[in-house]
């Protein structure tokens, strides 16, 4: 296992409610695996006294290594009128930031997005002239098809230019399992993978200050 101050940090970002059972598994074997997890759930995003949570969970966007989003029927906490929960603005953000990402989503939601664009509602306008009479376990926000679809990088027109872009389906605990198992407990490599992805980062940048 990696010491302690060499560990690679993994943001968790997900809603809470409904799957707090799947969370506790899913920071077991992260942790198991020799990451140190940031997940609101547990307690263990870095939290600064002096600013709102909001900023505490952007900062920690920020400042991890890698990015785990779970997009899940609920659409999350922390939502204004007319803005986006914190839950979506994590994924936002760390799309932005280009954060090495691995996203799952529960399948109520892509069911749910191929079931209005056959209906005739493809675009996120059309979306919001709808409104659910009642949240569900089976969708509690449309707009949680809004984050599935900047998961997908679904603003990106041509298939092929399309980055980071692999969302992986799940409908149960067992199959989020599979998934976090598969592409985490070979600590090394994904450490190895960081790295070379940040030296051609910094092989890019010093190309562009030359020109």
């Amino acid at each position: 296992m990696a010491k302690q101050e060499q560990r690679l940090t993994i943001f968790v970002s997900s809603t809470v409610y409904g799957i707090e059972e799947l969370l506790d598994q899913v920071y077991a074997l992260l942790s198991g695996y020799g990451y140190e997890v940031w997940m609101s759930h547990k307690g263990t995003v870095p939290v600064y006294p002096n600013q709102t949570a909001f900023e505490s969970c952007m900062l920690a966007v920020k400042r991890c290594n890698l990015f785990l989003g779970i997009i899940t029927p609920y659409y999350g906490s922390g939502v204004l009128e007319g803005d986006y929960s914190i839950t979506h603005q994590e994924l936002l953000r760390a799309i932005e930031l280009k954060k090495p990402r691995w996203i799952l989503a529960h399948d109520h939601v892509s069911f749910a997005r191929a079931l209005l664009n056959d209906l005739g509602f493809k675009t996120k306008k059309a979306r919001a002239e709808l409104q659910l009479k009642k949240k569900s376990a089976v969708l509690g926000d449309l707009r949680v098809i809004d984050m599935y679809e900047a998961a997908i990088r679904h603003d990106i027109q041509v298939y092929q230019d399309r980055k980071g872009n692999w969302v992986q389906k799940f409908s149960q605990d067992q199959d989020a399992h599979l998934f976090v198992t598969a592409q985490f407990y070979r600590y090394d490599d994904v450490s190895r993978f960081l790295e070379e992805q940040l030296k051609d980062q910094r092989g890019i940048a010093k190309r562009l200050h030359e020109e």
